[in-house]
């Protein structure tokens, strides 16, 4: 198993720049910064956080939107010797707000131009903080509070050293920053790019929200390396359909975020786009740094078994143990949950003692904390892991693990609402779909209405698609409500009606 490094991540890159310090490491709407540069600002940043006596070893919150100076940021904050904070300015306020306050950070860093602003902010920092903070991203919470998961330098060095043992990364690799600085997919994308000399190409979020746009980047910027959840990749194969590029550089196209779509995979495949490609499933969580297992994917071999996505082997620095309720091991062909241990595991939730010790546990016979997922898993006869589905209330959704509670627990104060249920459904295209389940308090509400609600304090990937009216909920024999025939039910609706009546 791979060990944990005993350098960060910027003394990492500081090697890298100086030898590539004049190679272009970020291109951003037109804009070219060499290695050289991204450091000297980098420098600059962190003087002027030593400079507001931001004392090393506590948190920056970040609030830069996906740019060129994300990356500076991210940089010059470690250089002061601090974990960042991503809040993405596209999130509601109230959710920057709640993160901005629940972390307890020391300063705000905010663009200026090309430049940055900087504000301490005088918080007490939080006094238990791993001497090698990296980053602190927050996940949706079942309790309708976002929780922030502690992540070190050590344990993504781990994972980039891990995956340059399966795959051939190099500097003539070019890369995007496709995701949201608050999804973790982003830390890969970024570190992917610039520990190993590369170029990182930033999408602008017009060109990210257009997939025949994002295919002519794709070309025009000769990207090796794309990183996509798989719901994103379905609508760039369908612009790919209605308008062929060729894509003769792209060298891998790496899944992550949520369940592979086998028929857009397949439809990839024979398109013959990008023939030279490796096509990989990764299968990751936040709390254990981005990537755990990865699969390669090719023609003919994408669909499910039994029900369960294929995922593959744990990554170097990794392992996966399945077990049954008692955490005893179980034996190939069960299923049970997923535990992981290795170097990936972070330090756990920031400000949150006993749910860290409820989720990061110590077995008898493995080294260090033990991360349970939640995820319901099965190891075949050949050692290869198979997703079968959460045990719990979360889902994944492009890209995003979503708490279902969390959503609850904000539609369920709207004044019409008596009771709610939110589930993961599909649409006509079998495409994944947040649906929720509403009892009125007396006449029903517009879907208009619970989703202005919702998106006044939620990010847009955890507002529901799809809103269904009921008299009651349905129940299981256990009077909990039944959430596999609340995802059953009925024909999808249309979006922005009204309520439709179950």
């Amino acid at each position: 198993m791979t060990q944990l490094a005993t350098e960060t991540l910027h003394e990492r890159f500081a090697a890298v720049a100086d030898r590539f310090a004049d190679a272009v490491a970020v291109s951003d709407h037109g804009r070219h910064l060499r290695y050289a540069e991204v450091f000297d600002r980098a420098r600059s940043l962190a003087a002027d956080l030593r400079a507001l006596d931001v004392p090393p070893g506590s948190l920056v919150a970040l609030r830069v939107p996906r740019s060129a100076e994300f990356v500076v940021g991210v940089l010059g904050i470690m250089l002061a010797g601090c974990g960042y904070v991503p809040v993405d300015p596209a999130y509601p306020a109230e959710r920057q707000e709640y993160v901005l306050d629940d972390s307890g950070v020391a300063a705000v860093v905010t663009p200026d131009g090309e430049a940055f602003a900087v504000r301490a902010t005088g918080a007490v920092a939080p006094t238990e903080l791993p001497d090698d903070i990296a980053y602190v991203i927050y996940t949706s919470g079942s309790t309708g509070a976002p929780k922030g998961v502690l992540v070190g330098h050590r344990q993504v060095l781990a994972l980039i050293d891990a995956c340059d043992e399966r795959y051939e990364f190099d500097a003539a690799d070019v890369w995007t920053l496709f995701h949201s600085p608050s999804f973790d997919f982003s830390v890969w994308e970024l570190w992917g790019a610039l520990l190993h000399g590369g170029r990182l190409v930033v999408v602008p979020a017009e060109t990210g929200a257009s997939p025949p746009a994002f295919a002519r980047l794709l070309a025009e910027e000769s990207v090796t390396v794309l990183s996509q959840v798989p719901t994103s990749f379905g609508y760039l194969v369908a612009a790919l359909e209605d308008e062929p590029l060729a894509l003769p550089c792209l060298r891998y196209v790496v899944f992550g975020g949520e369940a592979v779509n086998p028929a857009a995979v397949e439809r990839w495949f024979a398109a013959g786009w990008a023939p030279g490609a490796t096509v990989v499933n990764m299968y990751g969580i936040t709390e254990t740094t981005v990537h755990v297992t990865h699969a390669v994917l090719t023609p003919g071999r994408t669909r499910p078994r039994r029900d369960a996505t294929p995922i593959g082997t744990p990554l170097a620095h990794l392992r996966v143990i399945v077990v049954d309720d008692d955490l005893r091991p179980v034996p190939p062909g069960t299923a049970g949950e997923m535990l992981i241990a290795g170097a990936g595991v972070s330090h756990g939730y920031l400000n949150r003692p006993e749910l860290t010790g409820r989720r990061f546990v110590r077995m008898s016979d493995v080294d260090g904390l033990v991360y349970r997922s939640g995820d319901w898993g099965v190891l075949d006869e050949d050692g290869r892991l198979h997703y079968v589905g959460r045990r719990d209330g979360q889902v994944q959704l492009r890209g995003f693990r979503i708490e279902c509670g969390e959503i609850e627990a904000t539609l369920s104060v709207h004044p019409g609402v008596l009771e709610c249920a939110v589930v993961l459904g599909a649409n006509r295209l079998a495409e994944p779909v947040l649906e929720a389940h509403v009892v009125p308090r007396g006449a029903p509400v517009a879907a208009a209405e619970l989703r202005a609600h919702l998106r006044a304090s939620l990010p847009a990937h955890m507002v529901p698609g799809r809103f269904r009216v009921h008299t009651e909920l349905p129940r299981a024999a256990s009077g909990k409500i039944d959430r596999a025939v609340l995802a059953a039910a009925g024909r999808p609706a249309a979006q922005g009606r009204g309520l439709e009546r179950a």
